[in-house]
């Protein structure tokens, strides 16, 4: 069982190699070439493959319920096109990795942040900032938020003190291929990934320390978690996990809700929007009606820049 195990993780680490040497090579490949690929992809799932699709019609006629057929069809294609823009960006991320990454990524990002003084007013004057945020935008990128703003309106906050929460993949061997593209810009050692499973603990032993808390949050709640009912969300009767909410409840975090605005196939905006600067006046719940308000005001504003294909309401 033993040597099976170690034969297994083998496996797992040449398949993890060969993957990050591929995408290493890869990525160096010009944009616009990415664009174009991932454009073919995006075609391919929508017309060839038919990629979720009956999930992502009724999705967004739910949504959408004043919108005729023929928009829905529209929203729809754009959707193809956006998933195969995240794709190309998750390639091209994968470029800022050894040495200089972070600065070779401040010289082009993809994304700016437009307000890094709300952030840096809430992180300045609160034990902790929990950041929310979902399936809007390229989440992707957000291991590159310590770059993302001009040198002369820099964060108050150190780059290993930005926790980014994710969910680990069924997969092993595909769990940390992605895992290390997402954290190799944050610099060798980082601690800056933590899996949901063990947030709160990684919380607990912090709790004296100020950290950034970036938190994914619009998923379906997963087998075995516990449901919350947070009201109406893209008039669907929504549930909701609250983890997130709940940890900056319990420490008297401040909480922002980001904001994701695509303005081409290549770059987009990030603003923060408070929230609460103490979660502890407001219930879990409370503070994540909140974050769908603002995230149905930001779908209803970019329709198809949401990662539609999945369930969010069962």
């Amino acid at each position: 069982m033993a040597r099976s195990r170690d034969d297994s993780r083998r496996r797992d680490g040449l398949g993890v190699a060969l993957m990050w040497g591929l995408l290493g090579v890869v990525s160096r490949l010009p944009l616009r070439f990415h664009l174009r690929v991932f454009r073919l992809v995006s075609w391919f799932l929508e017309k060839v493959l038919h990629y979720r699709r009956d999930e992502l019609m009724i999705n967004l006629s739910r949504s959408f319920p004043d919108k005729k057929y023929k928009q829905l069809k529209q929203i729809r294609h754009r959707a193809y096109v956006h998933m195969g823009d995240l794709m190309a960006g998750a390639v091209r991320f994968s470029r800022y990795r050894g040495k200089n990454a972070s600065a070779r990524f401040r010289r082009n990002p993809p994304a700016e942040v437009l307000n890094p003084e709300v952030l840096n007013e809430l992180y300045d004057n609160s034990p902790s900032v929990m950041v929310l945020t979902g399936h809007a935008g390229n989440w992707e990128l957000i291991p590159g938020i310590p770059d993302m703003v001009p040198a002369d309106r820099p964060w108050h906050f150190d780059r290993k003190d930005l926790i980014i929460v994710y969910k680990q993949l069924s997969s092993h061997l595909w769990d940390r291929v992605i895992k290390r593209n997402r954290s190799s810009i944050l610099g060798p050692g980082n601690e800056s990934l933590q899996e949901t499973n063990r947030i709160l603990r990684y919380a607990l032993e912090h709790r004296g320390q100020k950290k950034v808390y970036v938190f994914p949050t619009d998923q379906f709640p997963y087998r075995g978690a516990t449901r919350h009912d947070v009201g109406t969300f893209m008039h669907q009767p929504t549930q909701a996990m609250v983890g997130g909410a709940a940890i900056a409840t319990k420490f008297k975090m401040s909480v922002v809700y980001i904001r994701w605005t695509k303005v081409r196939r290549d770059f987009y905006t990030l603003e923060f929007v408070p929230i609460a600067r103490d979660a502890s006046t407001m219930t879990p719940v409370e503070i994540m009606q909140a974050f769908y308000r603002n995230l149905q005001e930001d779908l209803e504003r970019q329709n198809e820049n949401y990662l539609w294909t999945h369930k969010r309401w069962k």
